[in-house]
């Protein structure tokens, strides 16, 4: 099982996801997203588990200082997440073309019984 988890901030959830995939011994690649640029097709990916518009990390005080925070333009919106990623919702879970976005136990508990 091949786990990305996308990450632009430590957040409680991103701990929680982390002892998730520790305690049954799945390994994680890790993405920081200050440092690792997204793809446009990795995004579009991220976007198909629930759309473009509920990746960006509105509650964040750093994130409504941008003014991506109100796009709604899915254009726009791609735009201003290829250049700055760490506008996502961390943690961003991945395997294959699976996707979830925040902390999701049991949407990662049946990929782990696939």
């Amino acid at each position: 099982m091949n786990i990305q988890m996308y990450v632009s901030k430590k957040n409680f959830d991103v701990q929680k996801a982390e002892r998730f995939f520790k305690e049954r011994r799945i390994s994680v690649q890790v993405m920081d997203l200050k440092k690792h640029k997204l793809g446009e097709r990795e995004v579009q990916v991220m976007a198909r588990a629930g759309g473009l518009q509920n990746l960006i990390d509105r509650e964040d005080k750093k994130v409504k200082e941008h003014p991506a925070c109100y796009y709604n333009q899915d254009g726009l919106l791609m735009a201003a997440i290829l250049e700055t990623p760490w506008l996502l919702k961390s943690p961003i879970i991945r395997s294959g073309n699976k996707v979830t976005v925040g902390y999701a136990p049991e949407t990662w508990e049946a990929w782990i019984k696939e």
